[in-house]
C-alpha cells in the first residue's frame, strides 16, 4: 500500500509539472489573408457575347460541393468515379500512410502512463573467495524471481508532449494528403473523361471534312466529265482528301491513350476493362461557378493545409530540441518474490521490492543539442516559407482559371461566329464553281477554313468545360473532410 501511495504521489507530481512547464513556441497558424478577391481587377464577366451559348456566373463566397463533379450531370462519370475512389491503388495507399500515421499518434500517447511490466527469472550463481573474503565459502546456488516493474519518465521539459503534438501533426498531414489525393484522382478522371469526349467529337469532325472532301471530288469529277475543268483539279482534290485522311489515326491513338489512363484511373488494367466512350452532349455546363473567399481558400485546398500541419510539426521538433537540454528523470519501482527454491517463492519472506529515481543532465555534448535546436529553428523558417509559397501559388491558380473562364466564353463565341461565316463562304463558293466562276483552289481554301473553325469550336468548347473542372480542383473541391472514413 505505501508503494501505491508512493506512485501515486509521483503521478501527481508528474502531471503538475508537465502541464506547468512545456519547451518550445505553442503553434499557431498563419493568418488568413485579408485580400478580398483573387486579381487586381473586379472578378471577371464569364457571360458569352452570343445569346446561344451556355452562360456561366461566378458565385463569390461560394462552397464547392464534395462530389463537384457532379455539377457536369453524367451519370458514365459519376460511376467511373465511384469505380476510381474504390479501386485507385495511389488513394489506398495514402489511405494506409494515414492509419499509420494515426498509430504512430497513439504509440507515442502511450508515454504519458507509467509503463508496467511482468520480469521472471531463473539463475544459478556461485561467489567466488576473493568476494567473501574471510566468511566461509558459498556454495552454489539456484535462484528465482517472479514480479511487476513499473517506470515512469517525468516530462519535466514537455518533451513527450512536444512529441505528441509532432506526431499528431505529421497525422494531420497525411490526412491532408489523402484529401490531396482525392482530389486528384477525380480530377484526372473527369479531365481524361472530357478528353475522350474532345476526341470523339474532333473524330467526328474530321469524319464529316472527309465527306465534304469527297462532296468536292464529285463536284469536281463531274466538272471535269462535262469538260469545264482539266484534270489537275481532280487531282487537287484527291489530295486534299488524301492529306484530311491523315488526321485520324492521331485521333484515334489520342483517343486510345485517354481511355487507357482513366483504366489506369480506376485500378484495373486495359485489358481487363473498357471504359465508357463520353460525348460532350452528355455533360452539362454548370451555370453557376461557387469559388470560395480568399480568406478561406487557405482551409479548402488540402495542399495548403498540408503545408500548415506540416509547419505545425517543424514548430513541436523545436520544442523536442530544447527539452533536450534540460534534466530528465525517471521513476522506476518493482515488486517481486525471490526465493531460492520454487516451494518457498510466494512466501511472505521472498517478498522484495525497491523504488528508485534517477537524473540525466546534459553536460557537455559537443555542441551536439544546440546545433539539433538551432536546425529545428531552421527547418521551421523553411516550413513557413513554403506554406507562404504554396498560398501564393494556389492564389494564382485560381485567378488564372477565372480569367481562362472569361476568355473561353469570347473564344466560343467568336469560334461560333467563324463556323457560320466558314459555311455560308464555302456553300457560296462551290455554287460559284458550279457555275464555272471561282477555281477549284478558292473551293478549297474555303473549305480548309471552314474546317480549321469547326475544329477550333470543338476545342473551344471543351477548353470551357475543362476549366471549369480546372477550378472546382483550384478551389479545394471541399475535399478537406470528404475523404477521411
Amino acid at each position: 500500500m505505501n508503494l501505491l501511495r508512493g506512485g501515486r504521489r509521483a503521478l501527481w507530481v508528474a502531471t503538475a509539472l508537465l502541464a506547468a512547464c512545456t519547451a518550445g513556441p505553442d503553434f499557431k497558424a498563419p493568418a488568413a489573408p485579408t485580400t478580398a478577391q483573387y486579381t487586381s481587377e473586379a472578378t471577371p464577366d464569364l457571360s458569352a457575347q452570343d445569346p446561344s451559348i451556355a452562360e456561366q456566373r461566378v458565385v463569390l463566397g461560394g462552397k464547392v460541393p464534395a462530389q463537384w463533379w457532379a455539377q457536369f450531370q453524367s451519370p458514365n462519370l459519376d460511376g467511373v468515379i465511384q469505380r476510381a475512389l474504390a479501386g485507385n491503388h495511389s488513394l489506398a495507399a495514402a489511405k494506409a500512410t494515414l492509419a499509420a500515421a494515426q498509430d504512430s499518434v497513439t504509440a507515442s500517447t502511450g508515454a504519458l502512463y507509467p509503463q508496467v511490466d511482468l520480469g521472471a527469472s531463473l539463475g544459478r550463481q556461485k561467489y567466488g573467495a576473493a568476494f567473501t573474503g574471510a566468511a566461509p565459502a558459498t556454495p552454489a546456488f539456484t535462484y528465482y524471481s517472479v514480479g511487476p516493474s513499473v517506470s515512469y519518465l517525468l516530462d519535466i521539459a514537455g518533451k513527450t508532449k512536444r512529441t505528441i503534438e509532432q506526431q499528431s501533426a505529421i497525422a494531420e498531414h497525411q490526412s491532408y494528403e489523402v484529401a490531396a489525393a482525392y482530389l486528384s484522382l477525380t480530377g484526372n478522371v473527369v479531365m481524361q473523361a472530357l478528353a475522350v469526349a474532345s476526341t470523339r467529337a474532333q473524330i467526328l469532325t474530321v469524319e464529316d471534312i472527309l465527306a465534304d472532301d469527297e462532296k468536292n471530288l464529285d463536284l469536281v469529277n463531274s466538272a471535269e466529265q462535262a469538260g469545264s475543268v482539266a484534270q489537275v483539279d481532280v487531282l487537287i482534290a484527291e489530295s486534299q482528301l488524301a492529306n484530311d485522311r491523315t488526321l485520324l489515326p492521331p485521333l484515334r491513338q489520342q483517343l486510345a491513350v485517354s481511355r487507357h489512363a482513366i483504366v489506369v484511373l480506376v485500378g484495373e488494367a486495359p485489358a481487363g476493362w473498357t471504359a465508357p466512350d463520353f460525348d460532350l452532349s452528355e455533360f452539362t455546363l454548370p451555370a453557376e461557378l461557387p469559388v470560395s473567399l480568399p480568406s478561406a481558400l487557405v482551409h479548402d485546398r488540402p495542399d495548403i493545409m498540408a503545408a500548415e500541419a506540416n509547419l505545425h510539426a517543424e514548430s513541436a521538433a523545436i520544442g523536442i530540441a530544447t527539452a533536450n537540454l534540460y534534466p530528465s528523470i525517471d521513476l522506476t519501482a518493482s515488486l517481486a518474490q525471490e526465493a531460492l527454491t520454487v516451494p518457498s517463492l510466494f512466501n511472505a519472506a521472498s517478498a522484495a521490492w525497491s523504488l528508485a529515481a534517477g537524473l540525466t543532465a546534459p553536460i557537455f555534448h559537443g555542441g551536439e543539442l544546440e546545433a539539433q535546436r538551432r536546425e529545428a529553428v531552421n527547418n521551421f523558417h523553411a516550413s513557413l516559407a513554403i506554406y507562404e509559397q504554396t498560398v501564393v501559388v494556389s492564389f494564382g491558380q485560381v485567378a488564372d482559371v477565372l480569367d481562362a473562364l472569361a476568355h473561353d466564353a469570347e473564344e466560343l463565341s467568336a469560334e461560333k461566329h467563324a463556323v457560320e461565316a466558314a459555311a455560308a463562304s464555302l456553300r457560296l463558293t462551290r455554287l460559284s464553281y458550279s457555275a464555272g466562276n471561282t477555281g477549284v483552289l478558292q473551293v478549297l481554301d474555303s473549305q480548309r477554313q471552314y474546317e480549321q473553325a469547326q475544329l477550333g469550336y470543338v476545342r473551344a468548347e471543351i477548353q470551357r468545360y475543362g476549366d471549369t473542372a480546372q477550378l472546382f480542383l483550384a478551389c479545394g473541391g471541399a475535399t478537406i473532410s470528404a475523404p477521411r472514413q
